[in-house]
């Protein structure tokens, strides 16, 4: 064997040994798996770290993951037992616990996943009716996680929970519940607008009853101040009459003043003039008329 081939012998050789020991030596990454199968059969499971396999006699399957997965599906059109068809949004977790049955006990397990989902749902929304499906999306939550945690357990898998993202019935439902809740709302404002009238009259009339109870008050005391005044006034009066003890003629003579006072007043056509202001005006008449006699009696003597 010339240079050459010897140099190209050793290369292969080398090349050989690089592949032998990297098809020996697998890493595998935390929360991570892999199948191994010898000859055609399973053999074990690589956990995460260094592992050493038998280059060439045993097969290692690609990564599966063990961390939590959440899957997203498309919506999908649900008739309920009203006839309806909803299009319902779902969101999926789940985690991978037994690769070797998420790897051997079906061929695909998301797509499994998927289809079970829907048909799940479609069983659970078939039995109830467009106002519970909206209502109710715990309950079809349990129900649906309950379903698929049974089911799924024989294929390695264990599903934490399953939420509904959105339930979007048809267009005419949509435009008839929108209208109702106009209507709700509507007759909401409709009734504290009449409830706020109701309190600002109340309040009014409360606000006119206590003004009306001081006004009343206000002129019942003007009354009584200025009736306590005029008794005050006659009181004084009637006593200065009678300590002053005046005569008749003392008497007529402010009555002759007052009577201009009670001829102006409107419609004063009549009045009436007691008897004893009568004797007291003749006794002023006959003083008068003796008063002049005196004066003439006097400058003849």
């Amino acid at each position: 064997m010339n240079a050459p081939e010897a140099l190209v012998a050793a290369v292969l050789l080398a090349i050989l040994v690089v592949v032998t020991i990297a098809r020996t030596v697998r890493i595998v990454p935390q929360a991570r798996a892999r199948n191994v199968e010898r000859l055609g059969r399973f053999h074990r499971t690589l956990q995460p770290g260094l592992n050493v396999v038998i280059p060439y006699v045993d097969r290692v399957y690609p990564v599966i993951d063990l961390r939590e997965q959440v899957v997203s599906f498309l919506p999908q059109p649900v008739i309920t037992e009203d006839n309806l068809v909803v299009e319902i949004d779902t969101v999926l977790y789940f985690q991978v616990t037994d690769p070797r049955a998420a790897a051997y006990e079906i061929a695909d397990f998301l797509q499994g996943v998927e289809q079970l989902t829907v048909t799940t749902l479609r069983n659970v929304v078939g039995s109830m009716d467009l106002e519970s499906t909206l209502t109710s999306r715990d309950t079809i939550n349990s129900q649906l996680r309950g379903v698929l945690d049974d089911t799924t357990g024989k294929w390695g898998l264990r599903v934490s929970r399953v939420e509904i993202k959105a339930i979007d019935p048809p267009r005419t439902i949509k435009d008839a519940m929108e209208k109702q809740m106009r209507a709700e709302r509507d007759k909401r404002a409709a009734i504290l607008g009449a409830e706020g009238q109701r309190q600002a009259k109340i309040l009014t009339a409360e606000g006119d009853k206590q003004a009306a109870v001081l006004r009343a008050e206000g002129d019942r005391a003007a009354q009584v101040l200025k009736a306590e005044g005029e008794s005050g006034a006659i009181d004084r009066v009637f006593q200065a009459v009678h300590r002053n003890d005046p005569d008749p003629k003392l008497l007529a003579y402010h009555y002759l003043q007052m009577l201009p006072e009670l001829a102006r007043g409107p419609g004063n056509t009549f009045w009436v003039i007691p008897g004893e202001v009568t004797a007291a005006l003749q006794g002023v008449t006959r003083a008068f008329a003796e008063t002049p006699t005196a004066e003439v009696d006097t400058d003849a003597a």
